[in-house]
């Protein structure tokens, strides 16, 4: 569980988050909003790439907050994963492990997502697609408590999409606490358990998809984020 408590942040004269109140349980939670809304500030702070001005991030009740042995805890999927360009997909596996001073368990995965024959391809001359397929085996070879998935299906085709989906769930029904940045809304609607809507720094709304729509009196998930957009302006 992640416990986010009046959490700010300023960028010169700008507020980009400002006084954020979340707590983020087991399960699957989507992290919406527009352009500029505060969203990729939480996520960094979570992760400790960003330094809040005010505010305490807790997880499991204790506080991460420059704490950078408690993110071991974290895994982390960027939306574009920049690799070495020399580097085999073998030696890729191999460094981060060493990184982490941890065994992962990549050979599974790289079976999932078809990657067996690209493992001693160097990852400059690999698609966008199977690098972000390798992104993804470094993303769950590892067994840790909280995951933080920024646009996970950019780049997948059809089927890598599926068999994501079938890891988040595992991962889900494994109890693990899940942050999860997308703007396929069907996605959405499929996986998540909770929606965190944020707008202009500050939590809009939190709750279920059914609360989500219920607010905003529509029938699908686009149509009342639409709805709330609105009647915000």
């Amino acid at each position: 569980m992640i416990k986010i408590k009046k959490l700010s942040k300023k960028f010169g004269s700008v507020d980009v988050l400002k006084g954020v109140n979340m707590t983020l349980k087991p399960g699957l939670t989507a992290i919406l909003g527009p352009n500029a809304s505060g969203k990729t500030t939480l996520i960094k702070s979570i992760l400790g790439l960003v330094i809040p001005d005010k505010g305490d991030i807790l997880i499991n009740d204790k506080a991460i907050n420059k704490k950078w042995n408690q993110k071991k805890i974290i895994r982390y999927l960027p939306q574009i994963a920049k690799f070495p360009d020399n580097l085999t997909v073998n030696e890729i596996f191999a460094m981060i492990q060493d990184l982490r001073n941890e065994k992962g368990k990549p050979e599974s995965l790289v079976t999932q997502f078809g990657l067996t024959d690209y493992l001693d391809k160097k990852l400059g001359n690999l698609s966008g697609g199977t690098r972000q397929k390798v992104n993804l085996v470094l993303t769950f070879m590892f067994d840790s408590e909280v995951l933080i998935l920024d646009e996970p299906t950019s780049g997948l085709d059809p089927v890598s999409q599926l068999r994501l989906k079938e890891i988040i769930i595992d991962e889900k029904f494994k109890g693990r606490t899940i942050v999860m940045t997308t703007h396929i809304m069907s996605l959405v609607e499929e996986l998540a358990d909770e929606v965190a809507f944020l707008l202009e720094g500050k939590l809009y709304f939190q709750g279920s998809i059914d609360e989500i729509k219920k607010k905003a009196e529509k029938s699908d998930l686009e149509h009342a984020i639409a709805q709330l957009l609105s009647g915000h302006k």
